[in-house]
């Protein structure tokens, strides 16, 4: 029988990973919207990836401040505030009739509330209330928790498209993300306070002047160049060249199917393994799987293997990067200092999106985007190793 401390990290495990799992899960469906929006409101893919590059980039930002909120005020009010406007942004995007209401709504609206129900938030709860033993392996299942949300609700979501037509769709899918209002109640609480200097602006100062923070910084972006533009435009690429809607939401579902697995195995090595050498690895071996889908006639098959071994290298670096923020510079400022760090990713997802769909109606190809990112793959392995592991000494306000 667990004791009460055990239950209580349990609890707060599982709550977390399922708030990420909701969370995630929706956001993977929102490259099945384009298609069906974009026909009825005459919007190309043009207008869809301007949204949704918004959004990551608010998203980013707004990781920050709301981060700053955790810190400050407590995670349960951040999550709650997070989770309402995500849902308010998904019900607005129904009555988006312009493309400025579609950029206020899917953008702003929808990114500022990823913001407070994503890992920048979720993980430093999780890495306060678990033993140092168990933390990587924690942060790993909580990340499983966003992999296994993008493969039990991107099916759904094409399910009511296909019987609720769009608009019924983000209403369902818009009473998920509300759910994290309620299960906020349950991650409720700040870090304790420390005595002495140590400040949230020393805090930030420390981690700035110092290199490996900008190593993870700029790996951390490539991360998200390369999942915003594949949950965006990888359902549109294979429409594009012969396959069906259905092939593109089972490819989605399955690159977090395998992310399960990825993630859970990702957080267990990095208890035992250098984080940053494992990071090289992740991100190099992306390279793979990018060149083999460009490199072979593409079937069903070919979208399903991509999508798997992509999948398994998916979310591998979130527990990997945030275990790295927690170990070097603590825990007490974690969320601000993850909100940075994921910024990085944020303006990575925009870059991805914005140029997914600029590039289309330029050339009307993806393929400058693919191989843009097999060089970004490469070029951020290079840049996680000299990321130094060793804890730095909390720092000295001046």
């Amino acid at each position: 029988m667990p004791t009460q401390s055990e239950s209580h990290y349990l609890r707060t495990l599982y709550v977390g990973a399922f708030i990420v799992l909701l969370a995630l899960g929706v956001r993977a469906t929102f490259g099945l919207f384009m298609q069906p929006m974009g026909l009825e409101r005459g919007w190309g893919r043009d207008v869809f990836s301007l949204a949704f590059a918004l959004q990551n980039l608010v998203w980013g930002f707004g990781s920050i401040f709301i981060g700053m909120l955790a810190d400050r005020y407590g995670s349960g009010r951040a999550i709650a505030l997070g989770a309402f406007l995500y849902m308010l942004g998904m019900m607005g995007m129904q009555f988006s009739h312009s493309e400025l209401s579609l950029y206020l709504t899917a953008g702003v609206l929808v990114g500022l509330g990823q913001a407070g129900v994503t890992f920048p938030i979720i993980l430093p709860v999780v890495a306060r209330a678990v033993p140092l033993a168990y933390r990587s392996t924690a942060m790993g299942i909580a990340t499983a928790g966003g992999s296994l949300g993008q493969f039990a609700v991107v099916p759904t979501g094409q399910f009511l498209i296909s019987t609720m037509d769009w608009t019924g769709a983000l209403w369902i899918l818009s009473l998920f993300v509300g759910m994290g209002i309620p299960l906020a109640a349950f991650l409720k609480g700040k870090p304790a306070a420390h005595t002495g200097s140590h400040s949230l602006r020393a805090a930030i100062r420390q981690a700035l002047g110092h290199g490996s923070f900008h190593f993870l910084f700029w790996s951390y972006s490539v991360c998200g160049f390369h999942t915003a533009f594949i949950t965006l435009h990888l359902p549109a690429y294979l429409t594009d060249s012969g396959l069906t809607a259905t092939h593109g939401a089972i490819s989605i579902a399955l690159i977090g199917l395998f992310n399960v697995a990825g993630s859970l195995y990702a957080g267990k090595l990095g208890e035992r393994y250098s984080k940053r050498t494992l990071l090289a690895a992740i991100y190099f071996l992306r390279a793979f799987g990018i060149l083999f889908l460009i490199s072979v006639p593409l079937t069903p098959w070919v979208a399903y293997v991509f999508a798997g071994w992509m999948g398994l290298f998916w979310l591998g670096t979130v527990p990997l990067t945030q275990g790295l923020i927690g170990q070097i510079y603590g825990l007490r400022y974690a969320a601000t200092l993850s909100g940075i760090v994921f910024l990085g990713h944020q303006v990575g997802s925009f870059v991805g999106v914005w140029l997914g769909g600029y590039v289309y109606q330029t050339t009307g190809s993806y393929i400058t985007v693919w191989w843009a990112g097999i060089v970004l793959a490469v070029v951020a392995a290079v840049l996680s190793l000299p990321v130094k592991e060793k804890p730095l000494a909390s720092p000295v306000a001046v």
